[in-house]
């Protein structure tokens, strides 16, 4: 069967480590042509993806980046994160950093690849986060970035439709390199692990298959819409709180 990917450039920022990584060499296998851009090369290079320098809170810099490729397909807006702080513990200036990495960064790459996108009739995949759908303590400035993220990108869908699909992955916890600070090691992973529905983690990979199906045909009359990988999603505490009765199946039958 033909992969159309194969004839595809992809552009996937941040794509040098944990999730970025997994999702450009997901791109990489499928046949396409695989560039990713961060401030800092990768401390281990993926087999046919190539490396290019770029801020992407330089907007100059952004607009000059894809101006000087030949074409594009794909755009996976992937450069963000966060440290773990109360909101309290910092000014309003850092956490507008946050924000403007999360947030205000996708805006500028997509604007700056899309005359590209537009005239190869592409799509921009957004790497979203659950903490965009609840309260998220110790990340609050992220997580409001997020959920802004996936309102733009529904924007985005209807603003530059036809020509342009526009999606959001929202992503769950992910098993990377950094997993051990977030859950504390293996056994607090282990743990964690355990209120995933599905059991595990995910795999920088399983996030990668994902973004490479909203690029490709097969997602072809998705558009706008928000895809989530993470697991199954949390369990509802009250479950474990609370400790319903269970009807006697015998008692009603006797009654009725």
């Amino acid at each position: 069967m033909e992969n159309p990917l194969r004839e595809s450039t992809v552009v996937v920022t941040g794509g040098t480590r944990g999730v970025g990584a997994g999702i450009a060499r997901a791109f990489a296998e499928a046949g396409a042509r695989v560039l990713t851009c961060a401030r800092r090369p990768p401390e281990r290079p993926c087999e046919g993806v190539e490396f290019a320098p770029l801020d992407l809170r330089d907007p100059p810099a952004v607009r000059a980046f894809f101006a000087a490729l030949p074409r594009l397909d794909v755009l996976v807006n992937n450069a963000g994160g966060t440290p773990y702080r109360h909101l309290a513990d910092a000014d309003a200036e850092r956490h507008a950093k946050v924000i403007e990495l999360n947030l205000v960064t996708p805006l500028t790459a997509s604007l700056a690849a899309y005359h590209h996108l537009r005239r190869a009739r592409g799509s921009i995949v957004m790497v979203g986060s659950v903490s965009g759908n609840r309260p998220s303590p110790g990340s609050a400035a992220y997580g409001a970035a997020k959920a802004g993220l996936a309102n733009l990108a529904a924007s985005m869908a209807v603003e530059w439709a036809p020509e342009i699909r526009v999606n959001t992955l929202v992503v769950g916890m992910v098993h990377t390199d950094l997993a051990p600070l977030h859950y504390g090691g293996p056994d607090g992973i282990a743990a964690v692990s355990r209120t995933v529905p599905l059991g595990r983690l995910a795999l920088p990979a399983d996030v990668g298959a994902a973004a490479v199906f909203l690029a490709s045909d097969a997602a072809a009359y998705i558009s706008g819409a928000s895809l989530h990988v993470h697991g199954g999603g949390e369990r509802p505490a009250f479950l474990d709180a609370a400790e319903p009765r269970v009807p006697d199946a015998s008692a009603q039958g006797k009654e009725s």
